[in-house]
């Protein structure tokens, strides 16, 4: 009896994804054990940059800032050969133990404050009724004001000098103390208008409407609830009128005549040879607007703490 011959089996068919004409290559079998991770690859420098870009402008808008008050205060603890105090020579505290020894120098810095006081209470009293006016009220020429506040501030100084120099010429002023003083309470107007602007249209009115709800009247309402809420925004502005008119040199220069203000005094000073004390005055200033500074921002947070416990 003949025997049977096997039947052929079907040829299995290709994987998927494979091409015809083309042989699939085998995949290797997995390892039995685990082996090593797969380094990562090396960061790349401009990436670390990219992603670090913020912190890095900001560190050096920091030292851009920082940098000249640290060499004004490494450079009052100098003691030069000469007149000026450009080059480090040898470790000192002289000019520490006697900061107006130099002639003249406290008395300018004793005007620079007076200016600055008055300019601040002059320009924050006017600044912030002008400020109420704009935000409360409804007149004519209202637009025209608004531009006018804002004219200080773009205008370059140069300009409002010679112009308020000739007003008072024509006037047959005295240029002094008086001419300075009311140019720079012109000059820090606007600043403070903007200031106690922003905070006044900031403000809720149903909380004035709700104290009047309670039978209090027009002048207890301003000064228990529209005053507290404005005076961040009042003092914001007197602070920076303070800065500016004490700061001030291009309309002083204009309109002092034989008056002489710190910046002033500094100006001549670096013509002649800059003292050590001046150093020292620009320090202590500096340390005094950090602490002040600082002392902000601590009452500032113990207040948030106790209306948090409340």
């Amino acid at each position: 009896m003949p025997r049977s011959k096997p039947l052929p089996t079907p040829a299995s068919p290709p994987p998927s994804g494979a091409h015809s004409g083309t042989l699939a290559k085998p995949h290797p079998a997995p390892s039995a054990g685990r082996g090593p991770a797969p380094r990562s690859a090396p960061r790349s420098v401009p990436g670390w940059i990219r992603r670090h870009l913020v912190v890095l402008a900001g560190l050096c808008t920091l030292a851009y800032l920082v940098l000249p008050n640290v060499v004004v205060l490494v450079f009052s603890f100098n003691q030069p050969n000469g007149r000026f105090n450009y080059t480090w020579q040898r470790f000192s505290l002289d000019a520490w133990k006697d900061p107006c020894g130099v002639p003249d120098l406290c008395g300018a810095l004793g005007l620079s404050l007076q200016l600055a006081a008055g300019a601040t209470l002059g320009a924050t009293v006017l600044g912030t009724l002008i400020a109420f006016a704009l935000v409360r009220y409804r007149f004519r020429a209202r637009g025209a004001v608004n531009a006018l506040i804002f004219l200080p501030m773009s205008m370059p100084e140069v300009v409002m000098a010679a112009s308020l120099l000739t007003l008072f010429l024509n006037m047959g002023a005295e240029l002094g103390f008086r001419t300075v003083l009311v140019a720079h309470v012109m000059f820090c107007l606007s600043f403070v208008v903007v200031a106690v602007k922003a905070r006044v249209m900031s403000m809720d009115p149903r909380l004035e409407e709700a104290a009047r709800d309670l039978y209090a009247g027009p002048v207890q309402t301003f000064l228990r609830v529209t005053l507290p809420i404005a005076a961040p925004g009042i003092a914001a502005g007197a602070l920076l009128a303070f800065a500016l008119s004490f700061d001030d040199f291009v309309i002083t220069n204009f309109n002092a005549g034989s008056t002489v203000t710190f910046p002033m005094y500094v100006w001549g000073s670096a013509q002649r040879g800059t003292p050590v004390q001046i150093n020292v005055v620009g320090t202590a200033m500096f340390a005094v607007a950090v602490l002040a500074v600082v002392a902000a921002r601590f009452l500032t947070a113990r207040r948030k703490r106790t209306r948090s416990r409340r």
